[in-house]
């Protein structure tokens, strides 16, 4: 448990500039917070005594503004940055060095029994606001903008934009397991560059029929 919270610490530090000291994250923020609020819940959980890990999760909840079902499966150096509003499913499992922002769901998408919610890979970035539902897997290296919603799978090292959510690959170049990029603001937007790819095209368009109206004014005269 101490060692889980040291690493929950780090990860704090690690990736928030505005965190200053040790003191500062144990006192002031509450993802720090819910991690071990449901660390304890997990562990009354997995103990069997859910109706207990249901209430400390749901002071939890009150407490901290974040939502985690006791029955998540968190892995190392989990970082929730802000966090309000975040929403996590009971059978969502969440690998190492996960970064989610304020607003995102790992949620399901309907009442069916078993596994019904996202499995978060190693190094992914979750942006504000991002809806994941549904039982698939998201790749190690991952980074899923803000506000998009991921119905389907996501290959590893793959950047996700859009409603519904696209991949978008990043220069098929591998990101380093030990480098965790959270520039999530800096995203490709498709949907931009193909209506700048009509607009061009309907510029030369414009340009050949005005070509060809004054070729017959001027064959006419």
């Amino acid at each position: 448990m101490f060692k889980h919270i040291r690493e929950d610490i780090k990860a704090v530090l690690d990736r928030d500039p505005a965190a200053r000291n040790t003191l500062e994250v144990v006192l002031c923020y509450p993802g720090f917070h819910a991690l071990v609020l449901h660390r304890a819940a997990h562990w009354l959980y997995r103990h069997r005594l859910k109706l207990a890990a249901r209430l400390l999760s749901h002071f939890s909840r009150f407490l901290t503004g974040i939502e985690i079902h006791p029955g998540v499966q968190i892995g190392r150096g989990l970082f929730i940055d802000h966090g309000m509003g975040v929403v996590i499913g009971e059978t969502t499992v969440i690998g190492d060095n996960v970064t989610i922002y304020q607003g995102a769901t790992l949620g399901g998408t309907g009442k069916e029994s078993g596994k019904r919610h996202p499995t978060i890979g190693n190094n992914v970035v979750i942006s504000a606001g991002a809806k994941l539902l549904g039982p698939f897997h998201v790749g190690d290296n991952s980074k899923i903008g803000a506000g998009a919603v991921v119905l389907q799978e996501v290959p590893p090292n793959s950047t996700v934009v859009g409603v519904p959510g696209r991949v978008v690959k990043k220069d098929n170049k591998r990101v380093h397991s030990a480098q965790i990029d959270l520039d999530h603001v800096s995203l490709p937007d498709p949907m931009n560059q193909a209506l700048r790819r009509l607009t061009f095209r309907l510029l030369e368009l414009e340009q050949k029929v005005d070509e060809m109206e004054d070729r017959i004014e001027n064959e006419a005269l």
